[in-house]
């Protein structure tokens, strides 16, 4: 969430970045909050005004009860209560117009980073890198989800029987690559100085406010309703909760944590070849890295985290691009963004595995995260996420980059973990 100090002081700014972002009528939703911040602000210096006033005429009576002027005294006590009786109801108003800003406040983006370029969506994203050859496959190439029937290793029409499109089973020596993908990428990131944290699959209302993917992407969360609580469309939301309402030294950042969790999504997406199988899932498996981190150093931090992904990429032998999201790409909740693509040998395009993120303040600002400066004031910290990895579409290259008449080979940093070199 934006500062409302920041919109006020920086609103010419706030309206070019929105407009980057493509938010609708932005110059009109800056204005409204800006006057509604402005009437806050009146009311509140009214109510201040009122309790000042009434703590005087308090004094006043005293002094006249000690001088025997009851009558006197009488009638400022009738004053004194309608100046209580009239704080109270300013302080209601005040509370009042501070939730209605709060909601208000929760329907503006983060401004971009000045170097998000301008663009309207997908097509505009800007490749900043490419790195490894493009597979060439020989014969005719099957897609996974003719490899995964093929061997029996993803049974994607058991998941419809069992629940729904969009949740599959995996079978055999599918669920044992499953498992050394996740296993390699937690060794990865232990090695690179994250925690490993286990988390709850559930959060509440709050925590889905505080990072961000409330009201925002409310419809996109499976909800249990009798609890009201949400299913994680990511461990970046419990991660960076863990820090909500907290004050960190200085010296104890960054705060560097990771997580592997199933990750659940309702969004539907559309027909066609590029959602099938494994391109697009309500449940699937990720490694999410987070990081609480200075403001000074979390721009150099994010080419650390994606330099991290990459390497996860290099090892598993996958060539990969990086991509500079434009303005009418990026989330709700980002100041800057690279994705991480590997290329599909089979489909023949370009499939998304990783999104890293800096949000700057803006989750920081609505889950009051704050760090402890050298001069011992508190400020808000940046936070910041990476996939490292995401499963689906990362099995996906795999199986069909590494299709062989023979089967499908394993890469060698996985054979460890897999125990096979084969998939036949």
């Amino acid at each position: 969430m934006l500062q409302i100090n920041f919109i006020r002081e920086n609103k010419e700014l706030v309206i070019k970045g929105l407009k980057t972002k493509r938010f609708t009528n932005p110059e009109e939703a800056i204005e409204a909050i800006i006057a509604l911040d402005a009437t806050r602000r009146q009311v509140q210096t009214d109510r201040d005004q009122a309790l000042s006033d009434s703590k005087k005429v308090s004094k006043e009576i005293g002094a006249l009860m000690k001088q025997g002027k009851k009558e006197e005294a009488e009638v400022i006590k009738k004053q004194s209560a309608e100046l209580r009786d009239n704080s109270k109801e300013l302080d209601e108003q005040v509370k009042d117009l501070e939730n209605q800003l709060t909601q208000m406040l929760y329907q503006i983006p983060n401004i971009p980073h000045e170097s998000v370029p301008e663009g309207n969506g997908a097509d505009d994203n800007v490749v900043v890198l490419e790195k490894g050859e493009l597979p060439k496959l020989e014969g005719e190439a099957l897609p996974h989800w003719e490899l995964t029937k093929k061997y029996d290793i993803i049974d994607f029409e058991l998941g419809n029987k069992v629940t729904g499109a969009g949740f599959p089973f995996y079978k055999g020596k599918g669920a044992k690559l499953q498992r050394a993908l996740i296993q390699f990428f937690l060794d990865e990131a232990e090695a690179a100085g994250y925690l490993e944290v286990q988390v709850p699959l559930l959060i509440n209302e709050e925590s889905g406010y505080a990072t961000g993917q409330l009201p925002d992407k409310e419809g996109q969360m499976y909800h249990v309703q009798n609890e009201n609580f949400f299913l994680i469309p990511t461990a970046e939301v419990p991660l960076t909760n863990m820090f909500r309402g907290a004050i960190i030294s200085h010296e104890q950042l960054p705060k560097k944590v990771t997580a592997h969790t199933p990750c659940f999504r309702r969004e539907a997406g559309s027909w066609g070849a590029h959602v099938r199988g494994l391109n697009r899932l309500h449940q699937f498996d990720k490694v999410e890295i987070v990081q609480v981190q200075h403001p000074d150093n979390s721009y150099a931090e994010l080419e650390n985290m994606c330099a991290h992904v990459e390497g996860l990429l290099e090892k598993l032998e996958l060539p990969y691009r990086k991509l500079l999201l434009c303005g009418g790409d990026i989330s709700f909740n980002a100041a800057l963004c690279f994705d991480m693509e590997t290329y599909s040998a089979a489909q023949e395009r370009w499939l998304e595995v990783s999104s890293v993120s800096n949000f700057e303040t803006f989750q920081a600002n609505r889950m009051l995260l704050r760090y402890r400066d050298k001069d011992g004031k508190t400020k808000l910290a940046h936070t910041l996420n990476g996939s490292a990895l995401a499963l689906p579409r990362i099995v996906a290259t795999i199986l069909e980059n590494n299709q062989t008449p023979e089967g499908i080979k394993i890469p060698k940093v996985l054979q460890p973990y897999c125990k096979f070199d084969m998939i036949d």
